[in-house]
């Protein structure tokens, strides 16, 4: 279906372009990597096309405290920053495993969140190292923790109107990110986990443990972290977490796996993934 194509370069003429024509008639994009693919299966047949690309979207910071990443940073120019390899090892290692190179020189981290696949590799890391979303709208700005923002495929707490302007990340953060796939290489997970260890807190240390790729939505596995209550958890007390992971997650089965073999990969990655934490430098860096 023929569509026409926008390219404002003020918030103002993007939100009088987003008002045109009745809800759904009119689209923004961003990177367009999963938006037009989406286009082409009919998915979606938008009137209008509002691209995201000639606003101030691309501002990018890493303080002392966290990172701030402009929702149309490329995925590449994360990956490559090593100030991040170092301090967001969960967040730099989902980033590599998505798609290619050259769909990560064009592929935003924004236009992933908005997507919010439960497949994606990059929801997961982004919800255990408690990201927040920065809204914004005629009306003003809103933050939103990514975990509220979420809340299944292409739905999202994103209102009429707003755009994801950044995505605010704590430094730094021992983490990793583990995942299983039938390919290695541009396919999707069967079950991706994210392991994100946080500093002490009022009752004790936190880890969070987010699954993606097993459901629909993504999962906060609450009842496994709840299991590891101190900064280094003993062998059995991560058995358990793993056992629990498996007893509470929801799983699905479909064309890439069985519901029986996504729970046991859940097990064995969530215990590979805390022991990864607790071997890595930041671990050992980044105490109470």
């Amino acid at each position: 279906m023929p569509f026409e194509l926008h390219f404002p370069t003020t918030f103002e003429e993007a939100w009088a372009l987003l008002e045109k024509g009745p809800p759904g008639s009119t689209l923004p994009i961003a990177g367009g990597t999963d938006l037009l693919l989406a286009m082409e299966f009919r998915r979606f047949s938008p009137r209008h096309v509002v691209s995201l690309s000639r606003l101030p979207l691309q501002a990018y910071e890493v303080g002392p405290e966290e990172v701030r990443i402009g929702s149309l940073v490329p995925l590449r120019t994360l990956e490559l920053d090593p100030r991040l390899c170092a301090r967001l090892p969960a967040l730099v290692e989902a980033i590599a495993e998505v798609g290619s190179v050259q769909l990560r020189h064009r592929a935003t981290l924004g236009g992933n969140v908005v997507r919010a696949s439960s497949s994606s590799d990059l929801l997961p890391p982004l919800i255990a190292l408690r990201s927040l979303l920065t809204l914004r709208s005629r009306e003003g700005r809103r933050t939103l923790p990514l975990e509220e923002f979420v809340q299944g495929s292409w739905k999202t707490g994103l209102r009429p109107g707003e755009l994801v302007e950044d995505v605010r990340v704590p430094l730094p953060r021992p983490g990793t990110y583990r995942w299983q796939r039938v390919r290695p290489a541009n396919d999707i997970s069967q079950v991706g986990l994210a392991v994100v260890r946080h500093p002490a807190q009022a009752g004790g240390l936190r880890w969070n443990l987010v699954a993606g790729g097993t459901t629909p939505t993504v999962q906060r596995l609450i009842r496994a972290e709840a299991t590891l209550v101190s900064e280094e958890p003993s062998q059995e007390d991560v058995a358990l977490a793993a056992q629990r992971a498996a007893e509470e997650a929801r799983f699905a089965t479909d064309l890439r796996a069985a519901e029986e073999y996504r729970r046991h990969l859940l097990q064995v990655l969530v215990r590979r993934g805390v022991e990864d934490v607790l071997r890595s430098p930041l671990a050992k860096e980044v105490r109470g």
